[in-house]
């Protein structure tokens, strides 16, 4: 399962980590979240130990959405160093999202 990243985690989690980071924004209410959530899953097992993937609540954890401009979800950031340095809006095939992850490693 993909990590639970909030507000409160989401510097230590994301910005500081010195491996790539995947950041599913998502919503219980939101069709294409759910769509999208197991490939999240899946990619955190195959990605374990070689880069960090999570998620943010955007129900609950409004602060860092707002921050880096999510508006439509789902949305996908991938971070390096602190920086975001891929963005997938809307569902995407699984390969979208693994090619902007194995680019970084």
């Amino acid at each position: 399962m993909a990590l639970e990243i909030t507000d409160a985690t989401f510097e230590e989690t994301v910005l500081k980590s010195d491996k790539p980071v995947m950041v599913d924004f998502w919503a219980a209410w939101c069709g294409p979240c759910r769509m999208v959530g197991p490939i999240i899953d899946e990619i955190s097992k195959e990605y374990e130990g070689k880069a960090v993937v999570g998620k943010v609540d955007v129900d609950a954890n409004q602060e860092f959405a707002a921050k880096y401009g999510v508006r439509n979800i789902p949305t996908v950031l991938v971070f390096q160093n602190g920086e975001v340095v891929g963005r997938q809006v809307g569902v995407a095939q699984k390969s979208a999202y693994t090619e902007a992850i194995d680019s970084l490693l």
